[in-house]
């Protein structure tokens, strides 16, 4: 049997004559466009036809290679390597739930540090002893408002201190037990406190009403009160210092019962719906600091330099009013003249009469004279001398001749 080239050799001599004629042809043309060609071989702007047909023979197969690999790799990455991503997301949102409450924690623990250190400086700054105390607990019911603290008598706690916190008045402690205590808030219908209203002066009692809010009641209509007046402690319920701040003026209505008294809604200072920490005032006696005593030694001494100082001089002027004469006349009787025989030492003297003043002596004396007397002659008046007592005119007249007897 003939083999396959030697009995087509003449077919495949021509076939291998045509190709490589065409490949010579291939490597000569250059594609200078869509359509067109040439077959110039300085003209380098084109493409040579064989590197387009080889283009068109290899591009396929790259083709079909290049988007199988990148099917394997889709599934491999979405599938066989992602086989345990469930259970790392599980893993996962654990950890930022454990984390969300870590950072709630930590924004509590802040805020309650920032609460304590405010309330640190006012306890350091404020005039009376105080003990610090946090709240743990409420009463439940909506028509009592109490809630407990953590400090009783362990910290020598009473009935009716007064808990304040540095925003304004909380209440007042009504029950007092070995480790905890009950506190009255001040909006409760059974608690009460003097108040003032800071720009008028006006004094009134603050009540809580059925629904938990503040209130004065007893004060007669004044225009002049308007909202946003300050309101602080009086001082009079012997409960709460003076000058603490209750709040401040809401709004003013008119009392149903009594048309000329008003009732005054305040809105609260401290906030009486979420109490955290509070301060007890124990002891209502000032305290002060080192600074402070100090700064009041030193007042003490200034006030004690300038009381001896006008001391000083009321001495010094006393002296002086002794050194200048008198105006006093040194003929006058005595106020207290000694006691006579007979008379009680121990009696008040009556009070001395003053003298007379004295009458200067007349140049000319007439009828119109001080002291002048009637004569049944002529009902002239003649004065009366100042030293003896007789008639001027007797002491102007000459002396009588003797007589002389028959």
């Amino acid at each position: 049997m003939e083999s396959f080239f030697v009995r087509y050799r003449n077919l495949l001599v021509l076939l291998a004559i045509l190709v490589a004629q065409i490949i010579g042809l291939a490597m000569q043309v250059r594609r200078a466009g869509a359509g067109r060609s040439t077959l110039d071989s300085h003209d380098s702007s084109g493409v040579r036809l064989i590197r387009l047909w080889a283009e068109a023979l290899v591009s396929p197969p790259e083709r079909v290679i290049h988007n199988t690999k990148l099917g394997i790799l889709h599934v491999w990455n979405n599938y066989f390597y992602l086989r345990n991503v469930r259970q790392q997301n599980q893993d996962l949102q654990k950890t930022i739930d454990r984390l969300r409450l870590e950072q709630a924690a930590l924004l509590e623990d802040a805020r309650q540090g920032q609460r304590l250190q405010a309330l640190l400086g006012f306890q350091e700054k404020y005039i009376y002893a105080t003990v610090a105390a946090q709240a743990i607990g409420t009463s439940g019911s909506e028509q009592s408002h109490v809630f407990y603290i953590d400090k009783g008598e362990d910290y020598h706690l009473k009935p009716d201190m007064a808990v304040i916190t540095g925003d304004g008045i909380v209440g007042k402690i009504r029950d007092v037990f070995p480790h905890t205590a009950q506190v009255l808030a001040i909006n409760d219908q059974t608690s009460g406190a003097g108040v003032i209203l800071q720009t008028t002066r006006i004094r009134g009692i603050l009540r809580g009403n059925a629904d938990g809010q503040l209130m004065i009641v007893g004060i007669l209509a004044d225009e002049r009160i308007q909202p946003g007046e300050v309101v602080l402690t009086a001082g009079g319920d012997l409960i709460f210092p003076r000058g603490l701040p209750v709040g401040a003026v809401e709004k003013v209505i008119r009392d149903p019962d009594r048309d000329a008294f008003i009732d005054v809604m305040v809105k609260p200072a401290a906030h009486l719906d979420r109490i955290d920490e509070v301060l007890v005032i124990t002891s209502t006696q000032p305290r002060f600091s080192d600074q402070q005593q100090k700064d009041i030694a030193a007042s003490e001494a200034v006030k004690g330099a300038e009381a001896e100082a006008i001391q000083e001089q009321l001495k010094a002027s006393q002296i002086n009013a002794e050194r200048l004469p008198g105006l006093a006349d040194p003929n006058a009787p005595a106020a207290n003249p000694p006691a006579k025989p007979g008379e009680n030492p121990g009696q008040a003297a009556p009070a001395a009469v003053p003298p007379a003043p004295k009458l200067l002596p007349t140049l000319h004396p007439d009828r119109f004279s001080p002291g002048a007397a009637l004569t049944p002659d002529t009902g002239a008046g003649t004065s009366a001398s100042p030293k003896t007592g007789t008639s001027s005119s007797q002491q102007s007249a000459p002396p009588s001749a003797p007589r002389r007897n028959p």
